[in-house]
């Protein structure tokens, strides 16, 4: 095989990473500050990629998608804040399995409802013109859209981590990270705070849906499928890990752009065993603190 067709590949893996990680990152926070497991995540990434669907189509020329990423991170986050608030709220502390079945629930509401708002047709979004076309690299057309994808995750995971490093919320995030029974004694608002993260991190999903909506077509289903691999990401990087993430990221979009092109039949198991494996040599994740007992 060429170089060249080697580095397409490994940019297009390096593109879906980019999308994986803004997901991951807001899934890796709720999980490791609320030990709370979230299968609404993907449903207000879907969310997000409907809601910015409109915004493009009520702004039209394309340019609509760069005001739809705000629009589509803050209904997210706004989505988020009332699941919290109203339901996940009185489950914590509770089985993990009694937190299972609510967020369930919701997927499944947030499934109707954008069924009955915007139909069972697929849908697409206009890209601006900036971001339309392709460079060349090494002689291969690479679109421009999928660098915009990369930088955009580059962008957020700076963000993210001057947020935990150089913040006294970020402070507050990573103590509920290493150990959330010890913020109550020092006068940490628990509740606020766990309010907070669960926001942040349905902005994260909502962006992330925008951006997708960018890139190809946006339809009921693809929350399921994000879903699949985020927990993945999560999990291979290690709980509340940031850098976790962007390198779980790298390796399920790695995978996933050579899967298809040397094994597409086992593609998803290729995404499993690479888990398995780091599961096995690291229970906690790459970058993940042992769960404390």
């Amino acid at each position: 095989m060429d170089l060249d067709t080697l580095v397409i590949q490994l940019l297009a893996g390096l593109t879906r990473a980019g999308l994986l990680f803004i997901v991951s990152a807001g899934l890796s926070l709720v999980f490791g500050a609320m030990r709370v497991i979230n299968l609404a995540h993907g449903s207000l990434y879907m969310l997000g990629a409907f809601v910015a669907s409109t915004v493009v189509a009520t702004i039209g020329g394309g340019w609509g998608l760069f005001p739809a990423l705000v629009v589509s991170a803050a209904a997210a986050a706004l989505v988020g804040s009332v699941i919290e608030v109203g339901i996940l709220r009185r489950l914590y502390r509770r089985e993990h399995l009694l937190q299972l079945l609510p967020t369930f629930a919701i997927v499944l509401i947030i499934s109707d409802i954008v069924e009955i708002v915007w139909g069972t047709a697929n849908l697409s979004v206009a890209r601006p013109a900036v971001l339309s076309g392709s460079v060349p690299i090494l002689g291969r057309p690479f679109p421009v859209y999928n660098l915009f994808i990369i930088a955009a995750a580059l962008g957020t995971g700076a963000a993210l981590t001057l947020l935990l490093r150089r913040t006294g919320l970020g402070r507050d995030i990573r103590a509920a990270i290493v150990d959330p029974e010890m913020l109550g004694g020092v006068g940490v608002d628990v509740p606020r705070l766990f309010t907070v993260v669960f926001v942040i991190g349905s902005a994260l999903a909502g962006m992330a849906g925008a951006i997708a909506a960018g890139s190809g077509a946006v339809g009921l289903g693809m929350d399921v499928e994000i879903l699949v691999q985020a927990f993945a990401v999560t999990i291979i990087g290690g709980l509340g890990s940031i850098p976790g993430a962007l390198v779980g990221a790298g390796i399920i979009g790695v995978a996933d752009a050579f899967g298809i092109l040397f094994l597409p039949r086992l593609t998803l198991a290729i995404i499993f065993l690479a888990m398995a494996v780091v599961l096995a040599i690291r229970p906690s994740g790459l970058f993940g603190l042992p769960e404390r007992t």
